[in-house]
């Protein structure tokens, strides 16, 4: 039984559950890896100086993660009159991911879309609780192939992309801990994106 199953059986309401939650949620931030945060801001910071592509990608929830951290890399960061950080999730296109799936499988719908897309030195950012899902899997060893950096923002125990990228940043939790692990990867994407935004207009270039 992970923590979060023990808590709400535990919980004798909503509220004491909220309490337990939100307690466990702070002792996962508290264990942040930030060394990890700071080096993905840094190549996230050449990324834009070289004018590369950041891609990103997840299935589920984190699928939902993926577009959140898109939107927040591509215009949370902005500052008007610089160049923008390019960033774009690969989930968004419902008619593409559907003919690729349809025509091959779901788990060639990341590597279909990065066939005619990814370029050497761009970047592939992979969100994964658990870090085993075959399209993420597959997307990570094609961008390697290609000369891309790997980033897996991962959860539980890392999983095949824990090995696989070249860059990882662990929420690590006992497996089934969906809602923590994701809280904690949008977490991620706010440090990022406000410290980028202040790095871009100090930067005024």
């Amino acid at each position: 039984m992970n923590h979060v199953d023990r808590l709400v059986r535990e919980a004798r309401d909503a509220a004491a559950y909220g309490r337990a939650y939100a307690d466990h949620l702070g002792t996962l931030l508290a264990r942040l890896d930030v060394e990890a945060i700071g080096r993905l801001a840094d190549l996230l910071v050449d990324a834009r100086a070289a004018g590369q592509m950041v891609y990103l990608a997840g299935n589920g929830g984190s699928a939902a993660c993926a577009s959140h951290w898109a939107t927040d890399l591509l215009n949370g960061t902005f500052v008007t009159g610089t160049p923008p950080l390019r960033a774009m999730s690969l989930v968004e296109n419902v008619a593409l991911l559907t003919a690729i799936a349809n025509d091959q499988s779901y788990d060639r719908v990341l590597t279909g879309q990065l066939e005619k897309l990814l370029a050497p030195r761009d970047v592939l950012i992979i969100i994964s609780a658990s870090g085993n899902s075959p399209n993420v899997v597959d997307a990570a060893k094609y961008a390697k192939t290609r000369g891309a950096s790997t980033v897996g923002v991962l959860g539980f125990n890392g999983g095949r992309l824990k090995d696989l990228c070249d860059l990882v940043i662990m929420v690590p939790t006992p497996p089934g801990e969906y809602g923590p692990v994701e809280d904690v990867h949008l977490v991620i994407s706010h440090i990022l994106t406000t410290w980028l935004k202040a790095r871009f207009e100090a930067d005024g270039r």
